[in-house]
């Protein structure tokens, strides 16, 4: 299904324009979403492959303990940002089923539309701002 879009990098992607009564999560908006999610997969998804090719590049027994614990630590940081971006990966793909199954856009607490601009800010938005906002609050509570 290639177009115009697949060049498009997240840097780079053009805000939705919404045109005057224009029904909310229509499939022209639907298909920019989609569109959004797999440029941000495929983003990711080169980054893995970036980190693994490194990590293969600069793997080096150093005869220095420091070097080599320089090293390590080096490589846990990328492994934590790779296993943080692989569970965002997994959102990305849930994120999309429900785009296929037309079960997107609106938030699973209240029902209420989450919004276009809360959907580009953070494509994966399950919750509107309010019920998002009450959940931190709850979450803050509990913790203390």
């Amino acid at each position: 299904m290639p177009n115009s879009n697949d060049n498009l990098t997240l840097s780079s992607f053009e805000p939705y324009k919404e045109e005057a009564g224009e029904e909310y999560m229509n499939e022209k908006q639907l298909k920019h979403f989609k569109n959004l999610l797999i440029t941000w997969k495929a983003e990711l998804m080169e980054e893995v492959d970036r980190t693994v090719s490194h990590m293969q590049d600069e793997a080096s027994n150093f005869p220095d303990p420091a070097d080599r614990a320089s090293q390590e630590e080096e490589f846990s940081l990328e492994l934590r940002t790779r296993d943080r971006e692989r569970k965002l990966i997994k959102k990305i793909d849930k994120t999309i089923d429900n785009i296929d199954v037309d079960d997107y856009g609106y938030c699973e607490s209240c029902g209420v539309e989450i919004g276009i601009r809360r959907l580009e800010a953070r494509p994966t938005a399950t919750q509107c701002v309010d019920c998002k906002t009450l959940s931190e609050i709850k979450e803050k509570q509990v913790g203390i």
